[in-house]
């Protein structure tokens, strides 16, 4: 059986064409599983797995925590909220802890970009990487690309605009090397201030006019504003940005094709999309949401073949 290059999934960047084909192809498989009328199956009967959650998550978490129920795994969560981290034990601590007893695999999520990488290199287990900072999401990007082909099929020479808070969103970066690897053409487009400098050096186009992104694009994915992740001010105000770079069904309407509308998750309705967008025949957000469990239980699957 073909197996992955990797012992973790740390980011896009440490994945190879073939590991995200491989991922993509037998997330397919699974989405079958989990639309039968029963839909467990024994895969990771022996497997226990660990979420391990130093932030707030809704959707990563729910998903995480279901793919690991519909292959049968032992599940154990853990919020940062209400343990012993409060205080003062260290991360690597934490998860030692957790080892000891005898889990074969930590999801992880954490503020700190790299987090996941600093304990990948202490821990015997598998570490997957649920969002670390403002670094990398990769199974994000991994159900973006499952959802985008589902749709368009081969994402070789389409064009993928990602529009809103690039600065501080670890999709964007994982969205980036994800497509590049399948040999689609990105565009990141927002203000100045929410673009990184670095981006150029990505190989990406760059674009400040949301109506010329759509006007381009097959696809675009819009991220939230992230206000938590904000220690000053980017835009005058909500108001401002949702005026110059909110999405409106009748800026979709208008244009000359249709496109597909994504996004990952919390929407902010009225800022970055109007409701009659995010619920527009253009929108596959939903279909998003479901496609991650399907993604998820594919990237479990595979690395716990490597045990």
């Amino acid at each position: 059986m073909p197996q992955l290059s990797t012992r973790h999934l740390l980011g896009i960047k440490d994945l190879t064409q073939t590991d995200i084909q491989l991922i993509l192809e037998t997330a397919t498989q699974f989405k079958e599983v989990i639309n039968r009328p029963i839909k467990k199956v024994p895969s990771l009967r022996d497997i226990t797995i660990a979420n391990v959650f130093f932030e707030n998550s809704t959707r990563t978490r729910l998903s995480f925590e279901l793919a690991e129920k519909r292959l049968s795994a032992d599940v154990v969560n853990f919020s940062a909220s209400g343990s012993s981290v409060k205080k003062g034990e260290t991360l690597l601590d934490t998860v030692n802890n957790i080892l000891a007893m005898k889990v074969d695999m930590i999801v992880m999520r954490h503020s700190s970009p790299g987090a996941p990488h600093y304990l990948a290199s202490r821990i015997p287990a598998n570490v997957i990487n649920a969002g670390d900072g403002t670094h990398e999401h990769p199974t994000q990007a991994l159900l973006d690309s499952f959802s985008m082909r589902e749709k368009l099929g081969n994402l070789a020479g389409k064009r993928i605009a990602i529009i809103g808070d690039i600065t501080h969103s670890r999709v964007a970066l994982s969205n980036i090397f994800c497509l590049q690897k399948q040999g689609a053409d990105v565009m990141v487009c927002g203000p100045t201030t929410l673009i990184p400098k670095h981006m150029a050096a990505l190989g990406v186009r760059i674009g400040h006019d949301v109506r010329e992104a759509l006007a381009w694009c097959d696809v675009a994915n819009v991220l939230r504003i992230q206000l938590e992740r904000q220690q000053i001010k980017y835009f005058p105000s909500l108001r401002e940005y949702s005026l110059y770079y909110g999405i409106s069904r009748q800026m979709l309407d208008e244009l000359d094709r249709p496109i597909v509308l994504m996004h990952p998750g919390p929407i902010n309705r009225g800022v970055e999309l109007t409701s009659d967008a995010a619920d527009s025949p253009h929108s596959i957000i939903l279909d998003q949401v479901e496609n991650g469990v399907a993604v998820r239980m594919a990237v479990l699957y595979l690395l716990a073949q490597e045990k």
